[in-house]
């Protein structure tokens, strides 16, 4: 599959819809993170019960949201940062680029 390449309007029209997905991605993985030993122990005993409900949600969300951004041809790095190829959450414009092979520490501002 080739990788997308975004010009800078392109990445900066797609900052609402990157950060809506990046907050629920964050969401979602806390109570995977948080709920996963304890709801591990809780199914032996009673197969989980309400807990089990919001783990499989979060789940759910988690792929939805993972999948959706991969579609667009966007990188998930590191949802917790906000750190996708292109750098977004947290920030109003896209304002640094970097080549596929030179990563975060290659980084160039868009404008002066």
């Amino acid at each position: 599959m080739q990788e997308r390449r975004f010009t800078p309007a392109e990445a900066e029209a797609l900052l609402p819809e990157v950060t809506r997905a990046l907050l629920a991605i964050r969401e979602a993985r806390q109570v995977v993170l948080a709920g996963g030993e304890r709801l591990r122990r809780r199914a032996e005993l009673n197969g989980g019960g309400a807990e089990q409900t919001q783990f499989g949600e979060a789940l759910q969300v988690l792929r939805r949201e993972v999948e959706g951004l991969t579609e667009m041809g966007i990188i998930l790095r590191d949802p917790e940062k906000g750190l996708v190829d292109f750098p977004s959450l947290g920030e109003d414009r896209v304002a640094f680029w970097h080549g596929p092979e030179s990563g975060f520490a290659g980084r160039k501002a868009l404008r002066a």
